[in-house]
Protein backbone atom coordinates (compact mmCIF):
# COMPACT_ATOMS: atom_id res chain seq x y z
CA UNK A 1 0.00 0.00 0.00
CA UNK A 2 2.65 2.61 0.82
CA UNK A 3 4.66 1.80 -2.80
CA UNK A 4 1.10 2.72 -3.87
CA UNK A 5 0.79 5.84 -2.23
CA UNK A 6 4.17 6.94 -2.77
CA UNK A 7 3.56 6.24 -6.61
CA UNK A 8 0.54 8.30 -7.07
CA UNK A 9 2.39 11.42 -4.81
CA UNK A 10 5.17 11.20 -7.60
CA UNK A 11 2.78 11.06 -10.51
CA UNK A 12 1.39 14.15 -8.97
CA UNK A 13 4.89 16.01 -8.35
CA UNK A 14 5.81 14.74 -11.72
CA UNK A 15 2.47 16.92 -13.21
CA UNK A 16 3.73 19.70 -11.10
CA UNK A 17 6.70 20.40 -12.29
CA UNK A 18 5.78 19.61 -15.34
CA UNK A 19 3.39 22.50 -15.74
CA UNK A 20 5.72 24.59 -13.94
CA UNK A 21 9.20 24.01 -15.66
CA UNK A 22 9.27 24.19 -19.85
CA UNK A 23 11.23 21.58 -20.89
CA UNK A 24 10.11 18.27 -18.92
CA UNK A 25 7.35 16.37 -21.22
CA UNK A 26 4.90 13.60 -20.60
CA UNK A 27 2.71 12.74 -23.54
CA UNK A 28 -0.11 11.12 -20.97
CA UNK A 29 -1.11 10.52 -18.01
CA UNK A 30 -0.51 6.86 -18.40
CA UNK A 31 3.13 7.58 -19.52
CA UNK A 32 3.28 9.86 -16.38
CA UNK A 33 2.40 7.16 -14.04
CA UNK A 34 4.28 4.59 -15.45
CA UNK A 35 7.57 7.06 -15.72
CA UNK A 36 6.46 7.64 -11.61
CA UNK A 37 6.84 3.82 -10.92
CA UNK A 38 9.72 3.68 -13.18
CA UNK A 39 11.30 7.01 -11.30
CA UNK A 40 10.71 5.24 -7.80
CA UNK A 41 12.48 1.62 -9.26
CA UNK A 42 15.31 3.57 -10.40
CA UNK A 43 15.51 5.61 -6.70
CA UNK A 44 15.58 2.39 -5.20
CA UNK A 45 18.03 0.39 -6.84
CA UNK A 46 20.42 2.57 -8.81
CA UNK A 47 20.48 5.62 -6.33
CA UNK A 48 21.96 4.33 -3.77
CA UNK A 49 24.83 2.95 -5.61
CA UNK A 50 25.41 6.68 -6.98
CA UNK A 51 25.20 7.96 -3.77
CA UNK A 52 27.60 5.94 -2.29
CA UNK A 53 29.96 5.82 -4.92
CA UNK A 54 29.87 9.92 -4.66
CA UNK A 55 29.94 10.32 -0.86
CA UNK A 56 33.18 12.12 -0.91
CA UNK A 57 32.14 14.76 -3.49
CA UNK A 58 28.73 15.01 -1.37
CA UNK A 59 30.52 15.49 1.94
CA UNK A 60 33.05 17.82 -0.17
CA UNK A 61 29.80 20.26 -1.06
CA UNK A 62 27.89 19.80 1.95
CA UNK A 63 25.40 17.77 0.66
CA UNK A 64 24.53 19.99 -1.98
CA UNK A 65 26.05 17.31 -4.82
CA UNK A 66 22.22 15.54 -3.79
CA UNK A 67 20.80 17.79 -5.78
CA UNK A 68 22.86 16.45 -9.04
CA UNK A 69 22.26 12.81 -8.20
CA UNK A 70 18.56 13.39 -7.92
CA UNK A 71 18.78 15.41 -11.05
CA UNK A 72 20.24 12.25 -13.03
CA UNK A 73 18.11 10.03 -11.49
CA UNK A 74 15.18 12.08 -13.21
CA UNK A 75 17.43 12.10 -16.14
CA UNK A 76 17.80 8.55 -16.19
CA UNK A 77 14.15 7.99 -15.78
CA UNK A 78 13.70 9.98 -19.27
CA UNK A 79 15.93 8.11 -21.06
CA UNK A 80 14.55 4.97 -20.29
CA UNK A 81 10.64 5.89 -20.33
CA UNK A 82 9.95 6.39 -24.24
CA UNK A 83 7.73 9.57 -24.57
CA UNK A 84 8.99 11.40 -21.86
CA UNK A 85 11.28 13.96 -22.70
CA UNK A 86 13.78 16.82 -20.68
CA UNK A 87 15.29 19.17 -23.13
CA UNK A 88 18.47 20.06 -20.72
CA UNK A 89 20.06 18.84 -17.30
CA UNK A 90 19.40 22.10 -16.05
CA UNK A 91 15.24 21.67 -16.93
CA UNK A 92 16.28 18.11 -14.91
CA UNK A 93 17.83 20.04 -11.63
CA UNK A 94 15.04 22.42 -11.57
CA UNK A 95 12.21 19.69 -12.04
CA UNK A 96 13.99 17.64 -9.60
CA UNK A 97 13.76 20.15 -6.53
CA UNK A 98 10.17 20.25 -7.72
CA UNK A 99 9.58 17.23 -7.27
CA UNK A 100 11.30 16.60 -4.07
CA UNK A 101 9.37 19.63 -2.29
CA UNK A 102 5.88 18.67 -3.89
CA UNK A 103 7.19 14.84 -2.85
CA UNK A 104 8.15 15.98 1.12
CA UNK A 105 5.26 17.94 1.41
CA UNK A 106 2.86 15.33 0.37
CA UNK A 107 4.64 13.06 2.99
CA UNK A 108 4.07 15.30 5.72
CA UNK A 109 0.57 15.41 4.98
CA UNK A 110 -0.34 11.83 4.55
CA UNK A 111 1.97 10.64 7.42
CA UNK A 112 4.01 7.98 8.04
CA UNK A 113 2.31 4.90 8.48
CA UNK A 114 3.57 3.16 11.89
CA UNK A 115 3.41 -0.92 12.84
CA UNK A 116 1.19 -0.87 16.22
CA UNK A 117 2.14 -3.92 18.31
CA UNK A 118 -0.49 -6.27 18.94
CA UNK A 119 -1.20 -6.88 22.75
Amino acid sequence: MGFLIRTVITAVAFYIAANLVSGLYFPSLTNLIIAAIVFGVVNALIRPIVATLSLPLTVLTLGLFTLVINALMLALTALLMPGMRITSFGTAFIAAIIIWVVSWIANKLVGERTVQPVG
